[in-house]
């Protein structure tokens, strides 16, 4: 139901309410400035979803050992030119670990999205060795590791990765492995 007529308090109110402001003066202008706070900058959206995408196409799951690369249980693997005394420093734990990422928990894809981000980061704070853990498996369906290996294809797609290998028992041993970084300016 729509009503037509305004109540009488209403009326009354405003009435009222209209003669007691009767005689008030509007105030000028005060010529003060209005200031609007700063836009917040655009966020380039579909520039981030690019860069996601191709960060995420970037490695591979389909990738066979490459000759660098031991078969053996403990990962090792150097790029070429890379000799095999480096390879033994880092074993031995010459360069200390300036960060970490653990994939416990992860599926296969989110491990693979967040190695890549985690090896972005680091490379553009400078860092040359990181430890990377990827468990030993035993929660796994038969027990074995399943991000190891493909957390060992994913680094050898790398050309930022010179070696990486098994951390030594105290670094996690067989369920993570150290990665030795290029430098920012591309040095070994």
């Amino acid at each position: 139901m729509k009503r037509t007529h305004k109540p009488a308090a209403k009326t009354h109110e405003t009435n009222l309410f209209r003669a007691s402001v009767s005689d008030v003066t509007p105030l000028r202008q005060s010529g003060k400035v209005t200031i609007e706070r700063p836009r917040p900058r655009p966020i380039p959206v579909q520039h981030l979803l690019d860069e996601r995408a191709a960060l995420r196409d970037s490695l591979s799951d389909h990738l066979a050992w490459e000759t660098g690369a031991e078969t053996g249980e403990e990962l090792s693997y150097a790029r070429n030119g890379i000799g095999a005394q480096t390879l033994r420093r880092l074993r031995r734990g010459h360069w200390v670990a300036q960060d970490e990422l653990d994939l416990h928990g992860f599926t296969r894809l989110e491990a693979r999205e967040l190695l890549v981000e985690f090896l972005t980061r680091c490379l553009r704070r400078g860092l040359r060795c990181v430890r990377i853990i990827h468990g030993k498996g035993l929660r796994s369906k038969n027990r074995e590791p399943v991000l190891k290996q493909k957390v060992a294809n994913w680094l050898m797609q790398r050309e930022e990765i010179l070696a990486f290998c098994q951390a030594r028992q105290s670094d996690g041993g067989g369920g993570a492995v150290m990665v030795l970084l290029k430098g920012a300016s591309g040095k070994r």
